[in-house]
């Protein structure tokens, strides 16, 4: 696949990740949504980035289920919409559980809404956390009511081309070179990653997928314990493409923000041309 050509840097671009500790309650979800996308645009931000599952951490598999929406309507699209526009902010929604039909398992769909509440892309999550982690009695099968994913999508936004991922996604770099390749000048992980593998891989995860395509990152995240006893780790962070982490939230509900600087991302990729250099042979 042949790299598309990259944009004009836009200049610098306040963005905010936003940390949460969802439950079951999906308008108390959203009131606390809310009130943390206001505090992102309070602090100068253009685009905001909600964690995975904000709306919902679902008791069980059918709450999930029973709260999917219609592709394009429903109450937590029709709430994202309002607030983009009434706060002037591009919002990234981490997932929303989109219905495929009666019966058939649902997308975890990233949606973009742009600043005038116009939704701008839909990505849904290919990669789908199957598994049972070591050393302990932690089992997921999100494949038994999800369904996967099959396109990689970019969108163009104040703050440049940007490659859509969510969660499980990031420990799959393929995905991130198809996305870069597609011109993404900026990538978001919106997560709810467990906190074993959370304390074990997340940030190096995410330094490693910003520093090998010389690309910035915002990750969002979940964070504490949820009513249905899961534990999510935490640690929004805005970081920088090369691999510097520039602002950080451990833990608690919040929001950090930092300016992404394309120019100077653009600039180190014509001195450091390591996009360039991959052989021909690994390209495609």
């Amino acid at each position: 696949m042949a790299a598309m050509p990259e944009k004009p840097a836009p200049p610098g671009c306040r963005v905010a990740a936003v940390q949460m500790c969802s439950g079951g309650d999906r308008d108390a979800n959203l009131a606390t949504a809310a009130r943390l996308l206001g505090e992102a645009a309070r602090r100068g931000a253009r685009i905001a980035v909600l964690p995975e599952n904000f709306s919902l951490m679902a008791q069980r598999d059918a709450d999930r289920r029973a709260l999917a929406e219609a592709d394009g309507a429903g109450a937590v699209q029709e709430f994202l919409a309002r607030n983009a526009a009434q706060l002037g902010l591009w919002v990234i929604a981490g997932s929303v559980p989109i219905a495929n039909g009666p019966g058939e398992r649902i997308a975890q769909a990233c949606l973009v809404y742009s600043a005038d509440g116009a939704r701008a892309a839909r990505y849904d999550k290919i990669h789908l956390f199957d598994v049972e982690l070591p050393d302990r009695a932690e089992t997921y099968r999100e494949s038994a009511h999800m369904a996967p994913g099959s396109q990689v999508v970019t969108v163009d936004t104040p703050a440049g081309r940007l490659g859509l991922s969510v969660c499980y996604d990031v420990r799959f770099p393929e995905l991130y070179r198809r996305l870069e390749a597609a011109g993404a000048q900026w990538f978001v992980v919106p997560a709810a990653f467990t906190a074993p593998t959370g304390e074990a891989h997340w940030e190096p995860l995410l330094r490693a997928r910003a520093i090998e395509n010389l690309c910035c990152l915002v990750a969002s995240a979940q964070h504490g314990v949820h009513p249905n006893g899961r534990r999510t780790w935490g640690h929004s962070m805005v970081v920088d493409y090369w691999g510097r982490v520039l602002a950080e939230l451990p833990e608690g509900e919040g929001v950090v923000t930092a300016d992404l600087d394309l120019a100077a991302q653009a600039e180190a990729r014509r001195r450091f041309p390591v996009l360039s250099h991959r052989a021909a042979a690994l390209r495609g």
